[in-house]
């Protein structure tokens, strides 16, 4: 028998920790009806448990479970502390005006009335005025030029009261 108790002892461990296939658990369970010094081992194995049992389930009913998850959560929350960006886009997100529903038109919006204004911002306007006539008069007392402008309906008349004599050398 003691060349089978020696052969039993780690799969009486297994047992007592029932974590032993039903093969295992019959040849332990037809090995103890047999074997007093297994049957003594596994009762020195529940009285272990016992002794250590005892002192936990009493220091389990003492503590208070609530107040130890409050410092346990406390001390999360201060390793967790988010970041300032972070903060401030939370913070953002209870406005309906910061919200991504709202930017992707308003965006969209903007490009497009960008697109359109500026061809006009940015279109050269010629140099010169709308179209004029000019129309000069020589005679041997007064000379008369007469600028029109044909949209803006200006007329300016120039009269010069004596001839310029110009020298050429």
């Amino acid at each position: 028998m003691k060349d089978s108790c020696a052969a039993l002892s780690k799969l009486l461990e297994k047992y007592f920790d029932q974590e032993v296939t039903d093969e295992e658990r019959s040849f332990v369970e037809a090995h103890l009806l047999d074997c007093h010094s297994c049957q003594d081992l596994l009762r020195s194995m529940e009285k272990l448990r016992d002794l250590v049992k005892a002192p936990v389930e009493e220091a389990i009913q003492k503590e208070d479970f609530q107040w130890t998850w409050q410092k346990i959560e406390r001390g999360i929350r201060l390793e967790e502390k988010p970041a300032f960006w972070e903060n401030l886009q939370s913070w953002l997100q209870t406005f309906p005006l910061f919200q991504r529903k709202f930017w992707v038109p308003a965006v969209a919006a903007a490009v497009i009335l960008l697109a359109i204004t500026a061809p006009l911002l940015f279109k050269k306007t010629p140099s010169y005025p709308s179209p004029s006539v000019v129309e000069y008069v020589e005679s041997q007392t007064h000379n008369v030029m007469v600028y029109e402008l044909e949209k803006a309906k200006v007329t300016v008349i120039w009269l010069f009261e004596g001839l310029e004599e110009s020298s050429i050398s």
